[in-house]
């Protein structure tokens, strides 16, 4: 095994919304001295690091050298105008936002502002606790991507982490731990509510082991019935069953020499349970209606969403495969038990959706975040996921505002939501986009498994079913655990 791995150095306590002032630095580029002032005293009461140009030439002479939270910049400069400026300072400085600051704004000037990259613009004589809140919004913006950019580069390098995101301590000692157990041979059990993140970290554990360049071969082991299962598990012989017209590989032979991950272990019936445990200790299977056994090495990591030792308890799952799984185990938390990971998470997502989509990059605007901090998510990562995929896709501008995340995370009520388009929408209409809403957003919880939705709701699958093709409600599933 490679030698234990040190701690990652990440501070797990930084504020969630405001840019820690005291550490923020500040450029603002304006030719008059009296706003150069003014602004100089505003910021510096707030905090912030400030430097001042009086032109466009100074400014960027001092973006070459020095590396800025943002940049305030005035519209009407000598020489250069402050439009023309602005995309020398997106070629010097990309990922830093910069607010435009003018006494003739026009509609002209901010679109063809916004579209140049310039956060937002302000109009002078300004408010004060306008132009702050601004100032905060953006810097803590600025703050949060530059944070994940290089939590990411941090745990590449370390670890080969690529869709792992986290700064809390518990994900960090969950790293640590991956990074342990990964070189091993030993079976792991991931536990955690669904949408956690468990099929990501058994990848991780893979992509970090002498396996990587064999197969990782996941499966829903409670997304079939247990003889479709077995066969799926350990291939049959052509005769084997009424419809097995050929004989066909299982998926222990596709995974030989890499990694099978089956998740959702604790649903597999008892006698797949025993089939499973005579694979982990004898290495050998028999394919359905066969008679050769077969030999593999195939490294298991499985994943459960319920307490397996209840389970064992109860007599629903066998206590010998659950001491051969239990080697090592990894404690999943939910995310409303990581709250500091909501921002970064939310950063992660709102960059792969804006780039999936072919749109220019997106953000949350401040009351967005915050909504997104202060909910519980019960769905955990997945359902955030869900929902930042939601407003990107929704989004017409650059800042994905709380109007774009779905009611419940906000506290609108549907009828609130439904009424604010069509305020004179019928009680039936009203009554059917609420139903079509829950369905639709149980469903992203689920991941679009109508199965576990219909058994939520309580009700049979071919009422689900029903329903479904009633409202015209898309079923769409998330490939990522």
């Amino acid at each position: 095994m490679s030698e234990v791995q040190q701690p990652l150095n990440i501070s797990a306590s930084a504020p969630v919304f405001s840019a820690t002032a005291s550490a923020a630095s500040i450029l603002v580029i304006d030719d008059e001295a009296g706003i150069r002032e003014s602004l100089e005293v505003l910021l510096t009461l707030e905090g912030y690091g400030v430097r001042t140009a009086n032109d466009g030439e100074q400014g960027l002479r001092i973006l070459e050298i020095e590396n800025f939270d943002l940049v305030l910049l005035d519209l009407a400069l000598p020489g250069q105008s402050g439009l023309e400026l602005l995309p020398q300072i997106k070629e010097r400085q990309p990922e830093t936002p910069v607010i435009m600051i003018t006494a003739y704004g026009t509609v002209e000037n901010v679109v063809e502002a916004i579209r140049a990259g310039a956060e937002n613009f302000v109009q002078k004589p300004w408010d004060n606790e306008k132009l702050m809140a601004d100032i905060r919004s953006a810097v803590a913006r600025h703050r949060a991507e530059e944070e994940n950019l290089q939590l990411k580069r941090t745990l590449k390098q370390r670890y080969n982490f690529t869709n792992i995101v986290g700064k809390s301590e518990v994900m960090l000692r969950i790293f640590d731990l991956i990074a342990q157990v990964a070189p091993s041979r030993s079976t792991v059990l991931i536990q955690g509510e669904s949408g956690t993140g468990k099929e990501i970290i058994a990848k991780a554990i893979h992509t970090n082991s002498p396996r990587k360049d064999k197969p990782f071969v996941p499966i829903n082991t409670g997304a079939m019935p247990s003889e479709l299962l077995e066969s799926t598990l350990f291939g049959h012989v052509k005769g084997a069953f009424t419809s097995a017209v050929a004989s066909k590989k299982g998926l222990f032979e596709v995974a030989n020499g890499g990694t099978l991950f089956l998740d959702e272990i604790a649903t597999m019936g008892m006698d797949t349970q025993a089939k499973i445990l005579r694979v982990l200790q004898d290495k050998r299977f028999m394919h359905l209606g066969g008679i050769q056994e077969i030999q593999v090495d195939v490294r298991i990591l499985a994943a459960t969403n319920i307490d397996l030792r209840q389970a064992v308890r109860d007599g629903r799952f066998r206590e010998d495969l659950f001491y051969r799984l239990n080697v090592i185990t990894v404690d999943l938390p939910p995310l409303r038990a990581r709250r500091e990971d909501i921002p970064l998470l939310a950063q992660h997502f709102l960059d792969f959706y804006a780039n999936e989509n072919g749109l220019s990059p997106r953000r949350l605007s401040s009351d967005a975040m915050r909504a997104l901090v202060d909910y519980d998510w019960p769905g955990n990562v997945r359902e955030l996921e869900n929902s930042i995929e939601r407003g990107v896709v929704l989004s017409s501008g650059s800042v994905i505002g709380s109007d774009l995340l779905p009611g419940h995370i906000t506290g609108r009520s549907f009828q609130d939501a439904l009424l604010e388009h069509n305020p004179n929408a019928s009680l039936f209409d009203i009554l059917e986009d609420i139903e079509r809403r829950i369905i639709v957003e149980k469903l992203e919880r689920c991941n679009g498994n109508q199965t576990d939705a219909a058994e939520q709701f309580r009700i049979p699958l071919s009422t689900l079913n029903q329903k479904i093709k009633r409202l015209n409600i898309e079923i769409r599933k998330r490939g990522r655990e």
